[in-house]
C-alpha cells in the first residue's frame, strides 16, 4: 500500500518553519557559536532529508526545479561525514535553500489534495 505522502509534506514544513524560528534574529556568526543551535539545525535538515524519501517520484515532477537527490543526500552526509561538514554549507542552505524548499513544498501539497 503506498503511503499516504501528505504528513510527509506537513512534517517538511513544519521542521523548515522550527529552523526559521529558532534562527529568527541569529546571524551567521551566532550560528557558528552556538553548539547546539548547530547541532539542532543539521538535525532537522537530517529529518527533511529523510521525509523526501518517502516523496513519489513523479510527485517530485512537480518541482524540478529543487535539487531533490542532493536533499535526500545531505541526510547521509551529516549522518556519516559529519566532521566534515562546514557550518557555511548548513547556513546557505538554511539561508538559500530552505525558502525554496518550502515553496516547492506548499506547491506539492496542492497536487497531493
Amino acid at each position: 500500500m503506498a503511503r499516504d505522502t501528505g504528513p510527509v509534506l506537513h512534517d517538511i514544513l513544519e521542521t523548515i518553519a522550527l529552523i526559521e524560528t529558532v534562527l529568527a534574529g541569529k546571524s551567521r556568526e551566532d550560528f557558528g557559536k552556538d553548539d547546539i543551535l548547530r547541532l539542532a539545525i543539521q538535525r532537522a535538515i537530517e529529518i527533511i532529508s529523510e521525509a523526501s524519501r518517502h516523496i513519489p517520484d513523479e510527485l517530485l515532477l512537480h518541482a524540478p526545479q529543487i535539487p531533490w537527490r542532493a536533499i535526500r543526500g545531505i541526510g547521509n552526509v551529516l549522518r556519516h561525514e559529519y566532521h566534515r561538514v562546514a557550518d557555511d554549507i548548513i547556513w546557505n542552505v538554511v539561508v538559500r535553500d530552505l525558502p525554496a524548499l518550502r515553496t516547492a513544498v506548499e506547491s506539492l501539497i496542492s497536487h497531493t489534495e
